[in-house]
């Protein structure tokens, strides 16, 4: 048996960061012929909740690269690699030193998770805040109620690609830690952070979802560098139009742009979709 994993932001997602009609319709089709599917993604679950939603995906998913998977049925997470007190310091103090929000996340002993970070500094961290559903999270705490013995699983900040870039340099100095980085707002100079253990990736994740579900092969969907893992461990992997020329050097395949429900033709053709559709 065969198990579908998706990226969301660049892949699975247009770019409102919305699942489209046909790619929808294509997901419906997909679980009629009983063909698994699940996600593999940098977001939050928070940060994707509201975009699945009502798309049927009951299979365990991977948020934050990896650092933990969360299962619906149970409504419990599985976590990975944390931060350490020292390298989490870091981190924060790397961000801090280029005016950058340092948005910490941590796994509370009751399955919740709690974000803690100081004052914005920028309208377009405001944005991060809506970009990640923080709005919505149900706890958010100042920087310096954090406790010491907190469990963190990553830092996420946004910022000017120059500011980006000096944390990544500094982040490269710790041995234990990796960090991504991608295009925040389309067509400006500004970029996300998303920095977590290095022993936590997408590919590690879907290892343990292929185990624990029993599938045989996997098929995966990505665009981005933390992508990579998740190729290396699947036996096939796509990269849409959009990706960069790194993913799709990696892919099996270069398949449609994911603007243009790239990913959603490929299924449909791949597993022979189209004869089910609804007229």
């Amino acid at each position: 048996m065969e198990l579908v994993v998706f990226d969301l932001d660049g892949t699975l997602l247009n770019r409102k960061s919305e699942i489209s009609d046909f790619t929808s319709e294509t997901l419906r089709l997909l679980s009629e012929k009983d063909i698994a599917y699940t996600v593999a993604t940098g977001r939050t679950l928070h940060g994707a909740r509201r975009i699945l939603d009502g798309h049927h995906f009951p299979l365990p998913q991977a948020y934050k690269n990896g650092v933990m998977i969360w299962d619906p049925e149970s409504g419990q997470y599985s976590n990975g690699a944390t931060l350490s007190p020292c390298e989490l310091d870091n981190v924060v103090a790397a961000c801090v030193d280029q005016r950058l929000t340092p948005f910490v996340f941590t796994m509370d002993d009751d399955q919740e998770s709690t974000v803690y970070h100081p004052p914005l500094v920028s309208e377009v961290e405001r944005q991060l805040v809506d970009s990640i559903s923080l709005d919505e999270h149900k706890r958010i705490r100042s920087l310096h109620e954090l406790p010491s013995d907190a469990v963190v699983t990553h830092v996420n900040a946004i910022g000017s690609s120059d500011a980006i870039k000096a944390v990544l340099r500094r982040v490269d100095d710790e041995q234990h830690l990796v960090a991504y980085s991608g295009i925040a707002l389309e067509g400006e100079d500004w970029r996300w952070l998303d920095v977590h253990h290095s022993n936590a990736s997408k590919g590690g994740a879907i290892e343990s979802m292929k185990a624990l579900l029993g599938f045989e092969r996997v098929i995966c969907f990505g665009d981005s560098d933390n992508d990579l893992s998740m190729f290396e461990a699947a036996d096939e992997a796509y990269a849409p139009g959009n990706a960069k020329d790194k993913i799709k050097s990696a892919a099996t395949a270069v398949i449609g742009h994911h603007d243009e429900d790239g990913i959603a033709h490929f299924l449909r053709e791949r597993f022979d979709l189209e004869a089910q559709a609804r007229t």
